[in-house]
């Protein structure tokens, strides 16, 4: 009796049943690119890059910390509370519950985690901004997250890594959100007086504000493969313009063949890549300065250590996931000389026609 009430029956209610089976939402993703479809498992056991086309995937801030850390054991930051829409402001819907709807989807307080732990053995500070947080857009919390994190850094005399990832500023909380862009700005300022290393990875995407301040404030730029970077996006610029732009425009490698950034690195190797610049320039190590050296406000150092040119350009190559800059051709290359000269000669002959006749 047994048997047929626990095997035979199941399976006949099972045969006969007409009810659908609940499949979870994420248990194939697509790929952009490719329309490949990976299992989840495999593509979270990946670091969230589709293994056939190498495209790299959105992560939430929770996942970049846990990557990032030793044994992905951090703790988090505590972040002083702001006050929640000041403006009262309300279009479609109230402010109120787009934060509401925000935290209760991705279990966040606000767009911007501030972490602190152990990287390779080195105390390192980091914030990752959650594009899933109301596109990662730039509020108080989130400004005040981040100065709370660079803050935390110089009292900890450790580097502050930012990864970077929002849409720009908050609408919602019009000047005030513009506000934040300055705020950051000084707070970057006092990592560079205590020389401190501020290191900075542009994820896709970063826009608007965001790259309009500290995102592009860092004494190293690392961005991931295919990154959107850029201040206004692609469409608008091609409707403003009227002009076909160039396949790539705005993306990762595009910006580093242009001097935007100063690497491209696969996921797979960034944090190898973030503890050796980390190591490099905390290690304080004196090398010999070359007459190519790059200076910072006529000081040859980059705020911990002095470091010559060609030390990072080694210490970026040997991580081995570094894309190589296109040479950009001559036509597409600024001269001033040649500038200054047309400009003389557009002159002359401006003065020349503008010469009193027949004296």
């Amino acid at each position: 009796m047994n048997w047929i009430n626990n095997v035979v029956r199941p399976k006949i209610s099972g045969l006969l049943s007409t009810a659908k089976r609940e499949v979870p939402d994420n248990l194939w993703v697509k790929c952009p690119e490719t329309g490949e479809m990976v299992f989840y498992k495999d593509l979270e056991a990946n670091q969230f890059v589709v293994p056939g086309s190498n495209y790299h995937m959105r992560m939430d801030s929770q996942q970049r910390l846990r990557h990032l850390f030793d044994g992905g054991e951090y703790q988090l930051v505590a972040v002083p509370a702001v006050q929640q829409d000041p403006l009262r402001f309300r279009d479609g819907r109230k402010y109120t519950d787009r934060l509401k709807d925000a935290k209760a989807t991705t279990k966040l307080e606000d767009a911007v985690l501030v972490g602190e732990g152990q990287l390779d053995g080195q105390a390192i500070v980091a914030a990752v901004q959650d594009f899933r947080f109301m596109a990662g857009s730039l509020g108080m919390a989130a400004g005040e997250a981040l100065v709370t994190g660079m803050l935390r850094a110089v009292e900890l005399k450790t580097p502050f890594i930012l990864f970077a990832a929002s849409g720009g500023a908050r609408m919602q909380e019009g000047i005030l959100s513009l506000m934040q862009m300055p705020r950051t700005t000084i707070a970057v300022q006092r990592l560079k007086e205590a020389r401190l290393p501020y290191i900075v990875v542009l994820t896709d995407p970063t826009t608007g504000g965001v790259t309009a301040s500290y995102a592009m404030l860092g004494d190293v730029h690392i961005a991931e493969p295919g990154a959107l970077i850029c201040f206004a996006g692609p469409r608008v610029i091609q409707q403003t313009i009227r002009e076909q732009l160039p396949d790539g425009f705005q993306r990762a490698e595009y910006l580093l063949s242009h001097g935007m950034v100063d690497m491209v690195v696969h996921r797979h190797q960034l944090r190898e890549t973030l503890s050796r610049v980390c190591r490099l320039l905390m290690s304080g190590a004196r090398v010999e300065k070359s007459k190519a050296a790059h200076h910072m406000n006529g000081k040859p150092y980059m705020n911990g250590a002095t470091v010559d040119a060609r030390v990072m350009e080694t210490a970026a190559r040997e991580s081995g996931g570094v894309v190589e800059p296109e040479v950009v051709p001559n036509s597409q290359r600024f001269e001033p000389g040649k500038t200054d000269k047309n400009r003389d000669d557009t002159a002359s002959s401006v003065n020349a026609n503008d010469a009193p006749r027949g004296a």
